[in-house]
């Protein structure tokens, strides 16, 4: 590879811009820039597990409860009594936290429910985010190429 030419990563349709370490959000700020014009950035998920203990609520829906409970080989009301806790404006269930507020899941920087992980989970940080997400997530930002049909 030509040094800070692109590398396409095999079988994903998507282009690392260079040393993504070194420079924590991935690209530098002009790729990024020129990138974004260009094509869609993706946050590619480094399992740091920083996200899962940044303070929060992480809402559970109707899908989770059952494939989380399922996985777990609970029933659906045990998983609730002994995993979930009222949402503050009593709108739905959200998982409870670990004492210093990481997520009940987390043992170490891996989740034990990983294959089943929540839906607000999954779409960290390229479908949601916290403002300052960028100050602890270690996700690197790679540019997916363009193709004719999008």
């Amino acid at each position: 590879m030509i040094e800070n030419e692109p590398e396409k990563i095999a079988g994903t349709g998507v282009v690392a811009t260079g040393d993504e370490k070194s420079h924590g959000a991935g690209c530098s700020r002009v790729e990024l820039a020129a990138a974004t014009t260009k094509a869609n950035i993706w946050y590619a998920c480094q399992r740091c597990g920083n996200c899962c203990r940044w303070p929060g609520f992480v809402r559970l829906t109707e899908a989770d409860i059952a494939a989380i409970s399922r996985f777990l080989g609970l029933s659906e009301d045990t998983f609730i009594q002994s995993y979930t806790r009222l949402r503050p404006r009593r709108d739905g269930l959200a998982l409870i936290d670990q004492e210093g507020g990481a997520c009940v899941f987390l043992d170490g920087i891996d989740c034990r429910i990983q294959s089943v992980k929540p839906e607000q989970c999954r779409g960290f940080p390229n479908a949601w985010n916290f403002p300052g997400w960028r100050d602890v997530c270690e996700a690197i930002a790679v540019v997916r190429e363009e193709t004719p049909d999008t």
